[in-house]
């Protein structure tokens, strides 16, 4: 076996998987399952290059598009099917949802399932390649709010199977107008990076922040103990922030204002929760006060 190919781990649902190790376009490790519906669990249990799922019920692929985890599969991997005389429309329908390819049973060889799962994996690194890209704040480089929606709807199919309350905090930044005008926007954008570097180091590896607009941030809290929680994590950001920035030897203060939004007091998808903290931001005034600071002894913070 040539071990400079590439190592794919693949989920096989549908039977018993086929020869696929010396086909030529890639190391396969197969691990078969008995049926589509213990695929969710399954990728909770470990990550995967692709999904191939094999049907052979009539209307199946049809059911497919309605099935409720298929955007959770899509999601964390790359999917291709195997169904006996697929058509165009319901096809189409399918890869408009994120699926790979749909192949045909009766060209379903070894090598050509191989070549296609090939194809598949290598297609959807290069899609999540170029949404990353596309979903990130090249001044912060952190999550758009695309990305952050996928973020929310990702933790929350999980939270179909494993209950446990989250939390989506907003914050509201003033100040970065007058550093613009001040320092011009290479300043202001110097602040935006420091104030992404803060946020981030007063939370746990497993929460999200995102870039929402200039001047407003969200962060993503996975799991909260309680409701208090997102309170007490809210504060504890909002002192943080308080402190200064060095922006051009000069020390800048921030005002914030912030909405919380609770899973599930507050909501149920992604765009509830997100609708939900703004609205929260908008009846909040901001505290502190924004503007350059007299120069004291002690240094604003760095957050390099």
């Amino acid at each position: 076996m040539d071990t400079t190919l590439p190592l794919l781990e693949l989920l096989y649902c549908g039977g018993a998987p086929p020869a696929l190790s010396d086909a030529g376009h890639g190391r396969f490790e197969l691990h078969a399952l008995g049926s589509v519906d213990e695929l969710p669990a399954a990728l909770d249990r470990q990550a995967c290059d692709a999904v191939v799922l094999s049907l052979s019920e009539p209307g199946a692929l049809a059911q497919l598009a309605r099935w409720p985890g298929l955007s959770r599969a899509v999601q964390c991997s790359a999917l291709l099917v195997v169904a006996p005389d697929p058509d165009t429309a319901t096809v189409l329908r399918l890869l408009q949802l994120g699926v790979q390819d749909v192949l045909p049973q009766a060209q379903a060889s070894a090598g050509a399932l191989a070549l296609a799962l090939r194809l598949a994996v290598e297609r959807k690194r290069l899609a999540d390649a170029s949404r990353r890209a596309r979903s990130s704040d090249l001044a912060t480089g952190l999550p758009d709010r695309a990305q952050l929606m996928e973020h929310i709807s990702q933790l929350l199919a999980l939270r179909e199977r494993e209950p446990a309350p989250m939390a989506l905090l907003v914050l509201r930044i003033e100040g970065l107008a007058a550093v613009d005008v001040r320092l011009g926007v290479e300043g202001a954008q110097v602040l935006r990076r420091k104030l992404a570097v803060r946020l981030r180091s007063g939370l746990r590896a497993s929460d999200v922040v995102a870039s929402l607009g200039l001047d407003v941030f969200g962060v993503l809290l996975s799991r909260i103990a309680d409701a208090a929680s997102a309170d007490r994590v809210a504060v504890k950001l909002l002192r943080s922030l308080q402190r200064p920035f060095s922006v051009g030897g000069q020390d800048i203060a921030v005002a914030l204002a912030m909405g919380v939004a609770q899973f599930p007091l507050n909501g149920l998808d992604a765009e509830v929760l997100l609708r939900h903290a703004l609205a929260q931001l908008d009846l909040r005034v901001a505290v502190g006060r924004s503007g350059l600071m007299p120069q004291r002894g002690t240094p604003a913070a760095n957050d390099e």
